[in-house]
């Protein structure tokens, strides 16, 4: 069975591209964060690295992205515990991590 995989972001171009990397590891977007298994996180989003706390704090994985340009929300992610990319490396890791 694929995994439940949380998308919270606000951009819908890497919602749909995102989805369809979920749909072809036969994973499952979930809108459910109590019952997922993986999350994917935009940091750009208010409050996405206190939602990383939350999750991760319940063993949930967290693969954050933001803009490289950004890299005190990279990590500032990484310290709460999520795998922080730049956004051009989030499909190739989402796609390792539903691989796991």
């Amino acid at each position: 069975m694929g995994k439940r995989v949380l998308l919270a972001t606000g951009d819908l171009l890497f919602r749909s591209k995102l989805s369809a990397v979920v749909t072809a590891a036969g994973g499952e977007v979930s809108r459910d964060a109590a019952r997922c298994d993986l999350a994917v996180l935009e940091l750009a989003e208010p409050g996405a690295t206190e939602k990383i706390g939350e999750l991760v704090g319940r063993g949930i994985p967290v693969l954050a992205y933001g803009a490289h340009v950004r890299p005190e929300l990279l990590r500032s992610a990484r310290d709460a515990g999520a795998l922080a990319v730049p956004n051009s490396q989030v499909e190739a890791r989402l796609r390792d991590l539903l691989k796991q």
